[in-house]
């Protein structure tokens, strides 16, 4: 009977590496309970992209009477930090510390942000939503703590991703790369599909005291999470990591953009990244004012956004990790994006909910395909020592896109609506929602345009000439394959 029952063990620890996602990223020195815990910090930060661009667009928009243009540009306005996340990155790089610390005093930092910015968020909201009505304080008021919470949130989440992900980058060896951001993005997803899900049933019955018990929560929960995932992750006095030689910002910026194909690269994350993010705003009052959804069942439908993009990144990771090319997976994201919206579109004349549930899905796919293999590719392109850096560059032009795409969502989709008279129109509301889907799709193609040309060149292209102009990536593990 020993022998059998030794035989089924073995052949469960056999399958666990090829079966459970990223089973096999972890190592004797990095177990993978340490990489789960340090990916606690990506939950918070999903929690938080579900608050401010799921449910409280929906909120603000719907129940508050804000109108949707204030709503996409203080949605926007956490992403102002967004281009500063390169040099968040190349700051947590250098940074000197007498415990030996880099990474961990810009995540707490982080924290402490996110902390703030969600403790007056409440009160600034339901103060935002009564400036309509007869009150005793300027308009200006509830406006400016508003935009001071997403200020101080947006700083806090862009602070904490960009040293987080760089940690774990500090952690494990340059052939683990592509799996550990994989294996973070997917307890941002899971982050987001738990919040989504909580959210959605606390605010099954919408009051003012609910919303404020609910973003009070998340502060909370926020702290203790970021906490834990911090714990005991750097070595206390660790002097090997205290470098006297620094290079400066803009040396260090300027060898990581060296090399074929760099400006395309971040040109096509821009155009890519903007495609998928401005639907954002949008997906839940299109689903409340076109198709009548309720407040709990647009919450939800960010779980089902999010559930696209954990099987995508999955199987992305899976792809990726067996030397698949990152410029392919950018064309195959981009590609799956195009008919997403198209379904989304024709949610609205068909007035069919399930085809924009499966929009939805489709788009988290498509979007999760996209954004591993640009940060797949930027990391491939990292200079040594400074994960940092590249990660931070990938993130500033991702939020940055992100940010615009927001803001513009919500204008065009008040002045389309506007212009044309959307009551009168065949479309009624819709019409602003379907201008917006529809530059979306023409982006996507733009996407598959820009990135063709490196899929082509990287085929032309000897392996030992990939990454031009630093001579150290050559021989790097983490390299093209």
């Amino acid at each position: 009977m020993k022998h059998p029952g030794k035989k089924l063990l073995t052949s469960w620890i056999d399958m666990g590496p090829r079966f459970l996602p990223f089973a096999d990223v972890a190592t004797k020195e990095v177990p993978l309970s340490r990489l789960l815990r340090l990916s606690l910090f990506q939950v918070s930060v999903g929690m938080a992209l579900v608050l401010l661009v799921g449910t409280l667009n929906r909120v603000m928009i719907v129940e508050l009477q804000v109108p949707a243009w204030l709503v996409a540009v203080m949605l926007a306005l956490p992403l102002v930090f967004a281009p500063f996340r390169a040099l968040i990155g190349y700051k947590s790089d250098t940074h000197h510390c007498a415990l030996g610390w880099r990474r961990v005093p810009f995540i707490w930092k982080g924290t402490l942000w996110q902390f703030g910015g969600f403790a007056i968020m409440p009160f600034a909201l339901l103060v935002l939503g009564q400036q309509g009505e007869s009150v005793n304080y300027p308009l200006w008021v509830g406006q400016a703590a508003a935009a001071l919470a997403f200020l101080m949130v947006g700083a806090g989440v862009h602070t904490v991703q960009t040293a987080g992900l760089a940690l774990a980058c500090d952690l494990t060896d340059n052939d683990s790369h592509p799996k550990v951001v994989g294996l973070m993005y997917v307890m941002l997803l899971l982050g987001m599909i738990v919040a989504a899900l909580v959210f959605g049933a606390a605010l099954e019955t919408f009051s003012p005291g609910r919303l404020v018990r609910v973003i009070q929560g998340a502060a909370v929960v926020t702290v203790f999470l970021n906490f834990v995932a911090m714990w005991q992750q750097e070595t206390l006095g660790d002097a090997s990591r205290q470098t006297v030689n620094d290079p400066s910002f803009s040396d260090a910026w300027a060898q990581f953009c060296a090399g074929t194909g760099a400006i395309r690269q971040l040109v096509i994350i821009g155009l890519g990244t903007m495609a998928f993010g401005m639907a954002d705003v949008l997906l839940e009052p299109f689903g409340g004012h076109v198709l009548n959804m309720s407040v709990s069942a647009t919450t939800k439908l960010t779980a089902i956004l999010a559930s696209g993009g954990l099987i995508g990144f999955a199987l992305a990771s899976r792809i990726l990790g067996r030397g698949g090319d990152p410029y392919q997976m950018i064309l195959n994201g981009a590609w799956v994006g195009v008919p997403a919206f198209l379904l989304v579109i024709s949610a609205a004349p068909l007035n069919t909910p399930s085809l924009f549930l499966i929009g939805n899905f489709l788009i988290g796919f498509g979007a999760a395909l996209f954004g591993h293999g640009t940060l797949t590719a930027t990391m491939n392109r990292a200079p040594a020592h400074q994960a940092g850096l590249a990660l931070g560059a990938w993130g500033a032009v991702q939020a940055t896109a992100a940010g615009i795409a927001l803001a513009l969502s919500g204008i065009i989709r008040d002045l389309v609506n506007s212009a044309m008279g959307a009551e009168e129109h065949l479309w009624g509301l819709a019409s602003g929602y379907m201008a917006v889907y529809t530059i979306e799709i023409s982006l996507l193609l733009l996407t598959i345009i820009a990135a063709y040309p490196l899929i082509r060149r990287k085929a032309n292209t000897p392996e030992t000439s990939v990454i031009v102009g630093n001579p150290a990536l050559a021989d790097s593990p983490g390299r093209l394959q």
